[in-house]
């Protein structure tokens, strides 16, 4: 089964045509995110499939950085994967290794062997069965695109049946899909596409696939190269490269597009092994069909030679700036408006502010939050927490609109009202 699936990622490849072909990174700048993904791996938190997963669509599999996530992915994955993750990290694990060139079949580990793709192939099932009983996922539709798409490229079975799905609901017009979860779910109908015989089946992927990368170039051409926001540039890209026959003849200007990823100095960890894969002209498709003999064997690190102009300053003092930040619950229970004005260096993240409002006013601005692959999620403020089952959550958002980066990111600027409202989804 995987000698078949490694070489679909090669077919696939070359099934999604040479639109963007030219379009690559300059070296400079990907030598950068590589050592900045690589930075980003710490000994005393979760490993970070999409990292190790970037790492490989670039090449650099040679450092002990990378041999020790590889390591540390495969024991998460007996010790949690069947009880502690959903099928979306499931599905994102199984990409990780696939492109390790190692077998999600035979998972080892601590003494124990497990079998990662029967366990997708169940958590995608319980997807399945929520969607036919509830009309929605047990996760999300994004996590059911990963789930399809790490089936199709091991070669297991169970993917067609959410593509199909996948497919309705990109062409229906009351679904209103993120860019991520349309550009993830393009590569898994990509996939699809090309391992199923079935006729009609072929036209839905067909007509799902044109509608998402046409309607991608449309948002590109209105956006001035922008695709959603920078940070789902990453996947968009990724789905315009692997797709290029699905909007042929139109042409793609990627070069319009890659410029603005240029244009952003990416610092998150999950956003640069998103979009790293679209500089280097790969996708997600060709995680299973990696030549691992064949890759770089030198570490970023010891290769990387900046310009000076890619180099960034340390030691600047700070001037302090106020912000302004305020709690809002309208929702549940008993309703609440409290705000603040905190004092911070200029250049802290919103993390940092409200560590600076809680530690002033604990008896209101006290939080909690969780380590995610993206950074910390605030779970809960004032006592008030997020709840998966009644689909709550804490929304940040600065002149009513919302923040785009998350809390360990996003840096506010001298005068800013940062409003945190619980919501709902």
């Amino acid at each position: 089964m995987l000698g078949v699936a490694f070489g679909i990622g090669v077919l696939l490849a070359l099934a999604g045509g040479t639109a963007a072909q030219g379009c690559v990174a300059p070296h400079e700048l990907v030598s950068k995110m590589l050592q900045r993904l690589e930075d980003s791996v710490k000994m005393d938190e979760p490993p970070n499939p999409s990292v190790l997963l970037a790492m490989n669509l670039a090449g650099a599999t040679g450092s002990n950085t990378h041999k020790w996530l590889l390591h540390q992915l495969q024991e998460e994955a007996v010790e949690r994967a069947q009880k502690a993750m959903t099928s979306g990290e499931v599905a994102l694990y199984v990409l990780a290794l696939l492109s390790s060139c190692q077998n999600p079949q035979r998972v080892q580990a601590l003494g124990q062997t497990l079998d990662l793709l029967r366990v997708l192939q169940q958590k995608t099932d319980e997807e399945m069965a929520s969607l036919e009983a509830e009309g929605i996922p047990k996760t999300t539709l994004y996590g059911v695109s990963l789930d399809a798409l790490g089936l199709c490229l091991a070669g297991a079975d169970g993917y067609q049946g959410p593509s199909v799905v996948l497919a309705k609901q990109v062409l229906s017009p009351e679904s209103h899909l993120s860019v991520d979860t349309r550009a993830v779910a393009a590569l898994a109908l990509v996939c699809t596409y090309g391992q199923t015989e079935l006729r009609d089946v072929r036209e839905l992927l067909w007509e799902a696939l044109s509608t998402v990368t046409n309607g991608f170039l449309d948002e590109q051409e209105k956006g001035d190269g922008m695709i959603g926001n920078i940070y789902s540039m990453g996947l968009a890209l990724q789905a315009l490269v692997a797709t290029g026959k699905f909007y042929a003849p139109r042409d793609w200007d990627c070069a319009q597009a890659f410029s603005v990823v240029y244009s952003h100095d990416y610092h998150q960890p999950m956003a640069i092994a998103q979009v790293l894969p679209a500089l280097v002209g790969r996708s997600y498709l060709e995680a299973a069909g990696l030549d691992c003999a064949a890759s770089a064997s030198v570490s970023p690190s010891l290769r990387l030679s900046l310009s000076p102009e890619l180099e960034e300053t340390t030691g600047v003092h700070r001037a302090p700036i106020t912000v302004h930040y305020s709690i809002t619950n309208k929702l549940q229970g008993r309703h609440f408006t409290y705000t603040t004005s905190v004092r911070v260096p200029a250049g802290s993240t919103l993390l940092q502010v409200l560590q600076v409002a809680a530690a002033e006013k604990p008896d209101i601005f006290s939080f909690q939050t969780k380590q995610t692959s993206w950074g910390p999620m605030v779970v809960s403020i004032h006592g008030l927490a997020a709840n998966p089952a009644d689909r709550t959550y804490w929304q940040f958002l600065s002149g009513g609109d919302a923040l785009q980066e998350g809390v360990g990111t996003y840096k506010p600027q001298d005068g800013e009202h940062v409003q945190a409202v619980f919501s709902t989804y």
